[in-house]
């Protein structure tokens, strides 16, 4: 089948000009900004299909059996649906922006880099906002400058996501997959990593490691995303219908700004899900303690650690992958293009790490240290080196500055990525929600993930968008393109009678 898949990413933001206000407060202005300024009408959530504390591992600890009643007006419960297709929002003090649904990892990956786009915009909107001294927010001042990061922690102990989520059939034996995908989640950082000044949650100790993330997780299984994290989460929210699907939402990752990370952490996954449900045997590469090989994997950017696994053996992290690799096969080109740059990166890898710096994030970082750190930088100015690199700003990004000089590879131009940023992919679900949403907005009332909620003459319409690969651009383009109402839509799909 499609393997549908997706990003979320909660954005690091800062106001220079008053570092001591509420991140929720500074985030609920982002959306809410980009809501007024650049969209029909302010989309409130549907939270019908919520279920983030269902477990697959078949228990429930939700504390209700109702929809949650949210006050859309509050601070911090933030949402607007954009143009193409993603949603915008507030979550636990970040403005996240969870991409739409795409077909195969290298449309994911740009609408990934969509996200940027969408962040930058609400930056130029609270300045413009800042400028005329207006706000958007009722009782609250105007909102100073912001800046946001694509970036994972704080440097004060906190990290915050950048989850991908894959569909795949619920008939898949979890215990299986689970075993299967651990090792590949501890050793794919030597790919997807985005590099990180400090050592331990709190960065208490000096030293340079390949990932964000990897000093965060404390077990190998687990239900939470933001304590006793787990190398494998069990949420159970397919947004799909149930019966055929789940989804494996993934919490271990990296935020990246390199696109090749990106597409790689994006394909590699795909390919590795792909090879299991083809019953792919992995048992063989089964870890003898993955909480601490996670860790010992990310604090050696030399890549000369060996992973003790179940049986004895010892394997490299690129050793590992390479096993990895063996077993898949492409099915698209798609999939032989991430074959293909899989294995370069890894030939590269093990002859010299550095070499891999024009293509992926934790090398081009550790490049840029290294050479700071020669001219005897402290550690505070790596640090801040750090943070500038995940800058999404590109005037002030270190990142896009390597894009300028050449130095950082891109799969992709500007273009690609700004029409992402206002355009659905068109052959998922997301279409329908992008195209219709932007047309009627006026008379949409709410939206999730497997619907939409319309308003018309009073009376409320669900359109149902359970089939991630149906009401695309073939199956719907038209009739939203000819309908000249919301009401006119509803008749088209046989929700509302014919005028």
């Amino acid at each position: 089948m499609t393997r549908y898949l997706g990003t979320e990413t909660e954005y690091g933001i800062t106001c220079p000009d008053n570092p001591q206000i509420s991140p929720l407060v500074t985030s609920t202005h982002a959306v809410v900004a980009y809501a007024a300024l650049r969209t029909q009408a302010r989309t409130r959530w549907d939270y019908a299909e919520e279920a983030p504390l269902k477990d697959t591992r078949g228990f429930d600890l939700q504390r209700y059996r109702s929809v949650p009643v949210v006050d859309a007006n509050a601070i911090g419960v933030a949402n607007v649906v954009v143009a193409n297709g993603a949603r915008y929002y507030v979550d636990h003090g970040h403005p996240e922006y969870s991409s739409p649904e795409c077909s195969n990892a290298f449309d994911a990956m740009v609408y990934d880099a969509a996200g940027d786009i969408i962040l930058n915009d609400a930056a130029a909107d609270i300045r413009s906002l800042w400028d005329q001294q207006v706000s958007v927010l009722a009782k609250h001042d105007p909102c100073p400058p912001l800046k946001f990061y694509k970036n994972n922690v704080d440097g004060k102990g906190r990290s915050y996501g950048s989850h991908e989520n894959y569909q795949y059939s619920r008939h898949t034996n979890f215990e299986r997959l689970t075993a299967a995908l651990i090792p590949f989640f501890v050793t794919r950082q030597v790919i997807i990593g985005a590099g990180r000044v400090g050592i331990g949650q709190a960065s208490e100790r000096p030293g340079f490691q390949i990932s964000q993330r990897a000093d965060y997780f404390e077990q190998e299984v687990s239900l939470e995303t933001t304590l006793n994290r787990g190398i494998v989460n069990t949420r159970d929210e397919p947004h799909a219908p149930e019966e055929e699907f789940r989804r494996l939402h993934v919490i271990v990752g990296d935020a990246n700004m390199s696109q090749t990370s990106t597409f790689l952490k994006l394909g590699m996954t795909s390919l590795v899900l792909d090879a299991i449900e083809d019953d792919v045997d992995f048992a063989d590469l089964r870890l003898a303690n993955p909480v601490e090989e996670i860790k010992a994997v990310s604090h050696d950017p030399s890549l000369a650690h060996e992973l003790l696994l179940d049986d004895g053996r010892r394997l490299t992290a690129v050793n590992l992958l390479r096993e990895y690799r063996k077993r898949c096969r492409a099915r698209s080109d798609v999939d032989t293009q991430v074959l293909e740059t899989w294995g370069e990166i890894l030939d590269d890898l093990e002859r010299d790490p550095l070499s891999t710096a024009d293509r992926l994030d934790w090398t081009a970082k550790w490049a840029l240290v290294r050479r700071f750190e020669e001219r005897g930088a402290s550690q505070a100015k790596l640090q801040a080196l750090d943070l500038h690199y995940a800058d999404i700003d590109t005037a002030s990004s270190l990142y896009h500055a390597l894009v300028r000089k050449g130095a950082m590879r891109t799969l992709v131009g500007a273009d690609t990525i700004a029409h992402a940023a206002a355009h659905p992919p068109e052959d998922t679900r997301a279409y329908f929600r992008g195209v219709a949403g932007e047309k009627f907005g006026a008379d949409l009332t709410a939206s999730n993930w497997q619907s939409m909620l319309f308003t018309v003459d009073g009376e409320l319409y669900r359109v149902p968008l359970d089939m991630v690969g149906e009401h695309t651009k073939a199956d719907v383009g038209e009739l939203i393109e000819r309908s000249g109402s919301a009401r006119e839509l509803l008749s088209g799909l046989g929700l509302i009678a014919k005028l």
